[in-house]
């Protein structure tokens, strides 16, 4: 490059022009004729490599080649031989001044780390979008690993940057890092909490992505959407967002609803409060009546026969009616409540079936349904879960019994 430029000046001070200006003048057309050299290399690069990914591409079976294409690797690769050449040739035109050509080789490494950086960032996404698209990985939080990687080449980045500009060889400033170990750990605690954190719940295989989680204390109720390495989104059915962090997800209570997803049913678990003082024994007019209802009309024959044999058997006196056996009202409605939802369709019959009563409090005796439905479905859940209490609450009214309610009081002003 010195012969170069010497033959040059030597050309132009031929011409009349002085020696410092020749030199000056020189050393621009050399310039930017190398920068104008530079570039045409760079573009012929970018579309030989371009159009050789693009026709393996189309030959190959993977979409890998086509993410990397659309995450343009191919340019990033095509970028390396017009550093070199930038690197060797640019910084020897300013060979007689030497801190303009320590400066300008700086410079160029530091452009270089970052040409690295992105080119890395490339093929990391591409990598991560690839690796999403394999279905043992879908609910995996592959964001959180790419993104510990990312951190890492962001990190020696800016180490190696620092050490060019100082003046400090790589090593040594690595070394010297030792120091403010603990300034590094406090700025990324939150990295370090949401990396332990993210192979925690992957190993134990807490949540994946699409697991509908509710979690209270972040007021989150919905389906997982992302997990990375500080933070995990969950969509609410509301359509909002509710961003929570990585870490909370094992050190805070939350509910899962994957292990009712996977089941062959949805629980249902409701109760009506019955007022309790229309719960009675019911006389021989009431079982007349009420053994019209077909759906129980075999279980109250059979019934009346046991008690009626019981009664007879120990001589029971039932000139008084709470003497000896007897059905009740509220055991018939919840032998009749059973029987109706064992013969509901939307029920899975290969699941728990119950109708029991709860603890009586001051709003009346809970008597609650606890089935399974088949269908899983959020809206057809809630349906079937209506039109089984809509049936309900109108039955009771067949059985002598009352719905407890809060008294409503109000007050009319004249």
């Amino acid at each position: 490059m010195k012969h170069i430029i010497e033959l040059i000046v030597q050309l132009l001070t031929s011409w009349g022009l002085p020696a410092n200006v020749a030199t000056n003048l020189s050393i621009t057309i050399l310039f930017i004729g190398l920068t104008i050299l530079i570039y045409i290399i760079d573009l012929i690069l970018k579309k030989i490599i371009r159009a050789t990914f693009t026709k393996i591409a189309h030959k190959s079976k993977t979409d890998f080649d086509d993410i990397m294409l659309a995450n343009r690797v191919p340019s990033s690769m095509a970028q390396i031989v017009p550093f070199i050449l930038t690197y060797k040739l640019i910084p020897n035109l300013f060979y007689d001044f030497e801190k303009l050509q320590g400066f300008i080789e700086k410079t160029i490494l530091v452009v270089g780390i970052a040409l690295t950086i992105w080119g890395l960032r490339n093929i990391l996404n591409s990598i991560k979008i690839y690796l999403k698209t394999l279905n043992f990985l879908k609910d995996k939080p592959v964001d959180s690993y790419i993104q510990v990687f990312m951190i890492f080449v962001w990190l020696t980045g800016v180490f190696a940057t620092v050490a060019i500009v100082s003046g400090i060889s790589f090593l040594e400033f690595i070394a010297g890092l030792g120091t403010i170990s603990a300034i590094i750990i406090l700025i990324f605690r939150d990295t370090i909490l949401g990396f332990v954190a993210s192979i925690q719940v992957s190993i134990n295989d807490m949540v994946r992505i699409g697991d509908w989680i509710s979690f209270e204390k972040f007021g989150a109720d919905g389906d997982v959407i992302e997990i990375n390495l500080a933070t995990v989104k969950v969509q609410n059915f509301d359509n909002t967002i509710t961003t929570i962090p990585t870490y909370a997800l094992i050190s805070d209570s939350f509910k899962n609803w994957r292990g009712m997803d996977e089941s062959k049913g949805r629980r249902i678990k409701r109760s009506l409060n019955i007022r309790m003082e229309s719960i009675k024994n019911l006389t021989q007019a009431d079982i007349i009546k009420i053994s019209k209802i077909q759906l129980i009309s075999e279980y109250i024959l059979n019934r009346s026969k046991d008690i009626n044999t019981y009664n007879e058997t120990h001589a029971v006196d039932k000139s008084l009616l709470i003497n000896g056996r007897n059905l009740t009202n509220i055991g018939v409605f919840r032998k009749y409540m059973e029987t109706f939802i064992e013969q509901h369709s939307a029920i899975n019959k290969e699941m728990m079936i119950m109708v029991r009563q709860l603890q009586p409090s001051a709003q009346g005796l809970p008597i609650e349904i606890y089935a399974f439905s088949s269908d899983k479905r959020w809206a057809n859940y809630e349906f079937i879960i209506a039109d089984i209490f809509d049936h309900m609450i109108a039955s009771v009214n067949d059985f002598d019994l009352e719905i407890s309610e809060t008294p409503v009081f109000t007050s009319l002003k004249k």
